[in-house]
C-alpha cells in the first residue's frame, strides 16, 4: 500500500468530472486500499479518487472512531434523499477550513462494492453528509463552492498565504 498525494484547492484537477469505472479489477482494489490508507493517515473520514488525481467514480468513507468500518462506493448514484440540515464540513483538499453546508439528512445510494456487485446503502447523519461531500468531488465540486463568492475568495487567499509560509 502507498500514501497518495492529495490535491489542494484550488487545483483545477479537483474540478474534473470523474468517469464511470467500467470493471472492478485488482488495480481498482489496490487504488481503494491506497485511498483508505491515505485517508486514515491524513487523518480524514472520506476521500474521493478525484482528490488523489484519479478521475474515476470511487469513494471511501469511514466515520468510525476505530477506523474499522470502511465504506467503499464505486460508481455511486444517489437514488433518494430526505430532509436537510446544515453541518460543519472540512475537506482534506481544503486543509484548516471548516464551514457550514446544507445537505440532505437521509440518503439512499446505489453503488458497486470491491467485488463489482451492486448494493444499496441507506445512510443518515454524518455518514450521509460524508457520502454527499465525496460524491460532489466526483462531479468536480469542492464544498467551499457552496459558499458565497466573498467567502471563497477569502479561503483561496488564506490557503495561498499558508502555502507561502510553509514553503
Amino acid at each position: 500500500m502507498a500514501l497518495l498525494k492529495i490535491l489542494q484547492y484550488p487545483d483545477e484537477r479537483l474540478h474534473k468530472v470523474a468517469k464511470k469505472v467500467q470493471a472492478v479489477t485488482d488495480d481498482t482494489r489496490k487504488l481503494i486500499r491506497d485511498m483508505a490508507e491515505t485517508m486514515y493517515a491524513a487523518p480524514g473520514v472520506g476521500l474521493a479518487a478525484t482528490q488523489v488525481d484519479v478521475h474515476e467514480r470511487i469513494i471511501v468513507v469511514d466515520i468510525s472512531d476505530m477506523h474499522d468500518d470502511l465504506v467503499v462506493l464505486i460508481n455511486p448514484e444517489l437514488v433518494a434523499s430526505n430532509g436537510g440540515r446544515e453541518h460543519e464540513e472540512g475537506c482534506l483538499s481544503v486543509p484548516g477550513i471548516y464551514e457550514n453546508v446544507r445537505r440532505a439528512e437521509q440518503i439512499t445510494v446505489r453503488a458497486l462494492n470491491e467485488q463489482g456487485e451492486t448494493f444499496t446503502l441507506e445512510a443518515d447523519g454524518l455518514l450521509a453528509i460524508c457520502i454527499q461531500h465525496e460524491m460532489d468531488h466526483l462531479e468536480g465540486k469542492v464544498f467551499v463552492e457552496y459558499l458565497s463568492p466573498l467567502k471563497q475568495s477569502r479561503i483561496r487567499a488564506k490557503l495561498k498565504k499558508h502555502r507561502r509560509e510553509t514553503l
